[in-house]
């Protein structure tokens, strides 16, 4: 878009392009430059002439990212924070706008995984360079779910940074009272009969938005089916909306939303609010707690509020908490987690690709991951960092293992160019959760969705 420097000549031209020697420094936080977006075009240059990578971030493990930008800054280069808005689809609004303008200061990004394919479709993503991209594919150390988010057409175009997933949790003495044997697989329809029945609930994300369409997507996984396949294909991928599998996902939405377990806040729902009934209040009047289906940062969220008010009275009160594999659509059928997370890609137009890309490999370093599921939740992307965290005693052995499996047997959303236009399409046609049909549903939004692929309808 233009040329970050005020004055053409204030970076030579060596510190431009290629690598210098790097030289990190280890001075704290105090490096860290103020995280905002600003109105105006952002300098290329710190007051001291130091070029600047513009790091992109999204609201989760800021602190983390703030001590990295901090010791991944050289004396070559000062890696600035930028905030991105709280939701996937406004993150990817922004950056899709500076991209498409060919901003040269957009450097770095944090990126939802399901948009690596259609900014690398795109041209707006840098390739990962040949010997990093072998160690992430053939190295052995990535998750197979992780690898997968980064990678199009055989070709590699973002680092995973963390790789997210969701389970089934739930207090341990609801799923008794309903005799739930929680060491064996459970289904939808068992969960919400269970919390009906026992004056629990059951927590999802069912706002219009992202989250929504993660369940949606897993449902239809999990029932053997897909929401768009061949994706290769572009605008001509098969929609897969009107199927059993399609049928089998509404229904299950629908009979949450008719049942006794649905939370007064079902078609606004989201990643937080569904925190709130797991633990009720001492009068007892949010019932008997959930099961809930949320992302790998709850463990940490509620043994950061015992004795807080929205989380476990006591150390016997976590006790009570449970966790198990994502349940199943159907019946005798693996389910398929949902696969986030977020991978560091690095701007096609950025001044500094060289210090962009080198910034981005320190930025994701075992380490850092380590430091992300320790600190803020979220989970590794590599096998070795999990190690660490296994070791470190700060997670139960087994709810580690769960995460990584689900990660690797779990069920990614479409990988498409236009992503975007199917999530809109989803969303558009399956809110609210209190309307969806299986007998109109999938029909109607499978149409929908080809005609919004096929440019005859809009969003």
């Amino acid at each position: 878009m233009t040329n970050r420097s005020g004055d053409p000549a204030s970076a030579p031209a060596g510190r431009r392009r290629g690598i210098a020697s790097r030289r990190p420094r280890r001075n704290g936080l105090s490096a860290v430059a103020t995280i905002g977006l600003v109105a105006t075009l952002l300098s290329a240059c710190s007051d001291s002439g130091t070029p600047e990578i513009n790091w992109y971030i999204n609201p989760d493990g800021v602190p983390v990212f703030e001590k990295y930008a901090a010791e991944c800054s050289t004396d070559e280069y000062d890696i600035k924070l930028q905030a991105l808005p709280t939701s996937a689809t406004d993150q990817r609004i922004q950056l899709a706008r500076r991209l498409a303008a060919e901003d040269s200061s957009t450097d770095l990004m944090n990126l939802d995984p399901v948009y690596v394919a259609e900014f690398a479709n795109a041209g707006w993503l840098a390739e990962i360079p040949e010997e990093k991209a072998s160690e992430i594919t053939d190295g052995g150390d990535y998750l197979e779910g992780a690898v997968e988010t980064v990678t199009w057409e055989y070709k590699v175009y973002a680092i995973p940074m963390w790789a997210n997933t969701q389970l089934l949790w739930y207090r341990k003495s609801l799923a008794e009272a309903a005799g739930l044997d929680m060491t064996q697989p459970v289904t939808w329809e068992q969960v919400i009969d269970a919390a009906a029945k026992n004056n629990g609930s059951v927590g999802v994300q069912a706002q219009k938005y992202e989250a929504y369409v993660v369940w949606i997507n897993a449902l239809i996984e999990g029932a053997g089916g897909d929401i768009v396949s061949n994706t290769e294909a572009g605008r001509d991928a098969e929609v897969g909306l009107d199927s059993e599998a399609g049928r089998q996902a509404a229904a299950i939405i629908q009979a949450l939303a008719d049942s006794d377990a649905a939370q007064s806040d079902l078609s606004v729902s989201n990643e937080g609010t569904s925190l709130g009934r797991m633990y009720p209040d001492p009068e007892g009047e949010q019932g008997a707690g959930e099961f809930m289906v949320n992302w790998t940062f709850t463990y940490k969220n509620y043994e950061g509020l015992i004795g807080a008010p929205g989380g476990p009275a006591d150390k016997k009160a976590f006790e009570d908490f449970g966790w198990a594999r994502y349940p199943q659509t159907v019946e005798g059928e693996t389910s398929k987690p949902p696969v986030g997370g977020i991978d560091i890609g690095v701007g096609a137009y950025s001044d500094y690709p060289d210090f962009a890309m080198e910034a981005a490999e320190c930025i994701t370093s075992k380490q850092a991951q380590v430091d992300l599921a320790l600190e803020a939740g979220l989970m590794p992307s590599t096998n070795s960092a999990y190690e660490e965290v296994a070791a470190s005693g700060d997670y139960p052995k087994d709810l580690l293992e769960l995460f990584r499996t689900s990660v690797d047997e779990g069920g990614p959303r479409p990988k498409s160019a236009f992503y975007a236009m199917i999530s809109g399409a989803v969303q558009e046609r399956w809110h609210s959760p209190t309307g969806v049909d299986p007998d109109s549903t999938p029909e109607e939004s499978d149409q929908y969705l080809e005609d919004v692929l096929q440019g005859k309808a809009l969003l």
